[in-house]
């Protein structure tokens, strides 16, 4: 993702965090959305409750883009959501 926003000019933070960290890095940085992995999906729901309030969204990655570590589709997800 990070290579496919650099190549389109997308000046993105993008990072990864475990979910046990996720609380701390809601509460101390800039998100502007959530994607969750698909070995993660069973916590979508917590997620929701979390990001509940704010203007945040959230989604899965797709399955197939995870997979094949199809950087510009997952990228091209996050933007549509943040649209």
């Amino acid at each position: 993702m990070q290579a496919s926003a650099k190549e389109q000019g997308l000046d993105y933070e993008i990072f990864a965090t475990a979910a046990s960290d996720a609380d701390q890095q809601l509460a101390t940085k800039k998100i502007d959305v959530v994607l969750l992995g698909p070995q993660v999906r069973y916590l979508e729901a917590d997620f929701k409750n979390k990001l509940e309030g704010t203007n945040i969204p959230l989604a899965v990655i797709d399955m197939t883009a995870y997979g094949m570590m199809n950087g510009p589709k997952v990228l091209q997800q996050a933007i549509d959501l943040m649209k």
